[in-house]
């Protein structure tokens, strides 16, 4: 069973308490890295692996995301892994970062008829998928990294996020 050190930060308070998320961001993300163990033969390392989260507002995704990806817009979820990893191969002692806007989350939660924490938890896995090397720039990238996640959401008792729809490029 993969350790999980993990670093959160809320910095809009319109997010619920660091202590709620935190638990929220544990059961997540520690089922998706025991299916990713267990399923996907991925290794993680011995000691507790390292990853940050923060919980910010489109404004602060906005200006990251101009920055580092060239789209001034906010975004849902924003991942940067620590150093390369590919799917499958040993990632570092630290994963890397997850950040992501609560107002598109939100927004994004009533357009799908879905809670806000059933968006969340999905963004969650997305977003740590990222982190491990996955992707979904190339259609059989996207189609690989939607069932993982469908999987994944699968053992926490959340239906198929992409039902009906095509893979995201």
């Amino acid at each position: 069973m993969p350790q999980l050190d993990l670093q959160i930060s809320v910095e809009d308070e319109a997010w619920p308490g660091e202590e709620e998320l935190h638990g929220l961001v544990d059961r997540v993300l520690s089922a998706a890295a025991d299916y990713l163990q267990a399923s996907e033969r991925q290794p993680f390392p011995q000691q507790p692996v390292e990853l940050s989260l923060v919980f910010t507002d489109d404004a602060s995704v906005r200006e990251i995301n101009a920055e580092w990806r060239g789209k001034d817009k906010p975004t849902n979820v924003l991942s940067f892994p620590a150093f390369p990893v590919q799917p499958g191969r040993m990632p570092g002692p630290m994963l890397g970062d997850i950040v992501i806007a609560r107002e598109t989350v939100e927004r994004e939660a009533a357009e799908l008829e879905k809670t806000g924490e059933e968006h969340l938890t999905h963004l969650l896995v997305h977003g740590f998928l990222h982190l491990l090397g996955y992707d979904h720039m190339e259609a059989a990238e996207a189609e690989r990294m939607e069932a993982l996640e469908t999987r994944i959401l699968a053992t926490l008792g959340l239906s198929d996020p992409y039902a009906g729809q095509d893979p995201i490029t």
